[in-house]
């Protein structure tokens, strides 16, 4: 049984929730003397000689994050700053002491990196960005910057880590759900109290196309009741177009109108059955699995003998977590969705962005002349 099904019993009745609600007041202690003992030197921050920039969230669940990093690390990675990525590698399956990198060593299995930083290094490998791996973010950091040389540490995730030094600190906000119930984990989605907001130097709200503008006005009132002078951008998840995996053929948006099945593994998997949805398709069937899911051979047999003739349809991070004889069971019509992150309101609302990201980026832009934006596949 996993976490979120417990978790919704035990909101189904009051010993439960106060159970829940305990639990939330214990984290909370735990977070606030986590911090305090970085606030008052009772543990060390480490700096290194690159600049950081943290993309993270104030809550748990899927905001878009990934798309974020890859949208950051593609724009400047074109116009020719040395960008590395730095994650943690959350729930990968095999650890090591030692940091992994990604750059040029297609054998490295996904299990030991964990999805996204993998999902990421296939998406950038045209980019020559490396992924590090390292549950030390600091000493991840560090061996970016002797191997590559980085001029810019992009911290995947990582708002709530105070070990490593940064420069700046991105965070997102999910405009569907921005902070749940407003208590911590485990009785809501928070990380930490709203009040830090107040260490962001930029917010930046995703899937803005999917809630009235009003609601976006009330969102962010409520971020500025935390931190006054912070600069919000809005954001929204746009379709590119499909993979088919089975012959490794893009297929137009409009080619796919007919009843379809659908499967995911992600933070927010309405999110995507509601792209596809407004994609024209009827999903006749969904599944979903929670975050990170590590699909087997009988998931799949699952799928193939589920869905009759539709097409099946899910996401590129779940894509690179089929196991290795996939083709013997999934031998037509399954698709991978391409996304990328557009932030609103044209270039002058970009420059906001990669200017926290770089600051030098825009004379950089200038002089090169360039812009184009990432997709993800």
């Amino acid at each position: 049984m996993d976490w979120l099904t417990i978790k919704e019993k035990l909101e189904g009745n009051i010993v439960g929730r106060g159970c829940l609600l305990l639990a939330s007041k214990g984290y909370g202690a735990a977070g606030a003397l986590h911090r305090a003992a970085y606030a008052n030197g009772w543990k060390s921050s480490q700096t290194i000689n690159s600049r950081v920039v943290c993309i993270g969230n104030i809550t748990a669940g899927g905001t878009g994050k990934t798309t974020a990093v890859l949208l950051a690390a593609t724009t400047l990675a074109q116009a020719g700053i040395r960008v590395a990525i730095v994650s943690r590698g959350y729930k990968r399956q095999q650890k090591s002491s030692e940091p992994i990198i990604l750059f040029d060593n297609p054998d490295v299995d996904w299990r030991a990196a964990g999805d996204e930083p993998f999902m990421m290094s296939r998406i950038l490998s045209s980019y020559k960005v490396p992924v590090v791996i390292s549950s030390n973010r600091a000493q991840g950091a560090t061996e970016a910057l002797r191997r590559f040389k980085s001029q810019l540490i992009l911290l995947d995730d990582g708002f709530q880590h105070h070990h490593l030094q940064r420069d700046a600190n991105v965070v997102l906000v999910d405009a569907q759900n921005p902070f749940g119930n407003k208590q911590l984990l485990p009785y809501g989605i928070l990380r930490e109290p709203l009040e830090a907001l107040e260490r962001a130097n930029l917010v930046l709200l995703t899937h803005c196309d999917q809630v009235h503008p009003r609601v976006l006005e009330n969102i962010k009132d409520e971020i500025r009741l935390y931190n006054d002078h912070i600069e919000i951008l809005e954001s929204e998840h746009k379709p590119e177009y499909y993979i088919d995996i089975c012959t490794n053929k893009k297929v137009e948006l409009s080619a796919l109108k007919k009843p379809s099945a659908c499967f995911c593994a992600l933070g927010n998997p309405e999110s995507f059955e509601n792209t596809l949805t407004n994609l024209g398709l009827e999903l006749k069937q969904k599944w979903r699995f929670p975050d990170h899911q590590h699909y087997t051979v009988e998931h799949l047999r699952t799928f193939e003998d589920t869905r009759g003739n539709m097409p099946l349809i899910t996401t590129f991070k779940d894509f690179v977590k089929f196991p290795d004889n996939w083709r013997e069971i999934l031998t037509h019509d399954v698709y991978v969705l391409s996304v990328n992150l557009k932030i609103r309101g044209g270039e002058k609302e970009m420059d906001k962005f990669t200017d926290i990201l770089y600051p030098q980026f825009s004379k950089l832009k200038e002089q090169e002349g360039f812009f184009t934006a990432p997709s993800e596949y």
